[in-house]
């Protein structure tokens, strides 16, 4: 079986515009907009392994493609996580699909977030949305090998509490001693008690020393460019923040130039850019 999953692979590494078929084992929803698919390869033909905040491209049968980040525990690759926001045509179509459905996968593609980096450091996750998807498998990571990380601060925010994703997830980290877990909301029902107002808000009560931080950070452009600042004010290096712009990729390969950021490609230098490597593009309007 390894050795037909490594074949798989290599042949899916020279031919990366080729899907593998990969099978839904499980249906998830998130929210009611946003569903987790938990898909697995269909006669071992696997795409190999994959860093937390590499993306893969699905295909709908008939439909297209799209570029979802993977979800799932890197450790457990032939169990793949994608959590899909309905936003278009072929993402419909994915969050459509049913238990026993066929689905085509490309990937791994792009870079992942720097893990190697933050040991030894203060780290914040910082994220909103469906942002949260691309740094589950981070998570997941400090979790299983918690000894290698100082304080870990992860802060969340969502428009209302019925956009909140992963919510068992996110109750188990926060009922955790060795994780600082806060989440908001930007307008909330009477009956929720949490915390309202912008997720860079939570920073003031996250425990870092600035000195001595990793930052990531994936969500809608508007927060990350306020996340960042927000970092940059508090102390930490923006060769230390780190952020997910995952936007218009199709090909994945840095072939077809929809993705284009300036002079790079999101889907083969990013999805994960360092901040300071893109400053300048990030608040330059239209691009």
């Amino acid at each position: 079986m390894a050795r037909a999953v490594e074949a798989e692979s290599r042949v899916n590494h020279r031919a990366p515009m080729s899907p593998l078929p990969y099978t839904v084992r499980r249906v998830q929803r998130e929210t009611h907009d946003v569903i987790s698919l938990l898909i697995e390869p269909v006669n071992g033909s696997a795409i190999g392994r994959f860093s937390p905040g590499q993306f893969n491209m699905l295909y709908a049968f008939g439909m297209g493609e799209a570029a979802i980040s993977i979800s799932a525990e890197s450790a457990r690759p032939d169990r793949l996580w994608h959590t899909i926001r309905q936003a278009g045509y072929v993402t419909r179509a994915l969050t459509a699909l049913q238990r026993g459905s066929t689905l085509g996968v490309r990937g791994p593609f792009g870079t992942g977030w720097p893990m190697a980096e933050a040991h030894g450091r203060d780290l914040v996750i910082l994220c909103g949305g469906i942002g949260l998807a691309p740094l589950r498998p981070v998570i997941y990571e400090v979790l299983r090998d918690r000894a290698r990380f100082e304080r870990v601060s992860i802060l969340y925010g969502a428009r209302t509490p019925d956009d909140l994703v992963f919510r068992r997830e996110l109750e188990a980290w926060r009922g955790r001693f060795d994780l600082h877990v806060g989440v908001t909301v930007d307008r909330a029902p009477v009956d929720w008690h949490g915390e309202v107002g912008v997720v860079t808000g939570l920073l003031s009560r996250a425990p870092f020393d600035p000195e001595r931080t990793v930052a990531l950070i994936c969500g809608p452009e508007i927060m990350m460019r306020f996340a960042a600042l927000d970092l940059e004010d508090a102390g930490v290096s923006a060769e230390r923040i780190y952020l997910s712009m995952e936007r218009n990729m199709r090909c994945g390969i840095g072939q077809c130039g929809h993705c284009q950021y300036g002079p790079t490609f999101v889907c083969k230098d990013g999805p994960v850019f360092r901040y300071d490597r893109i400053q300048r593009l990030f608040v330059t309007r239209e691009i």
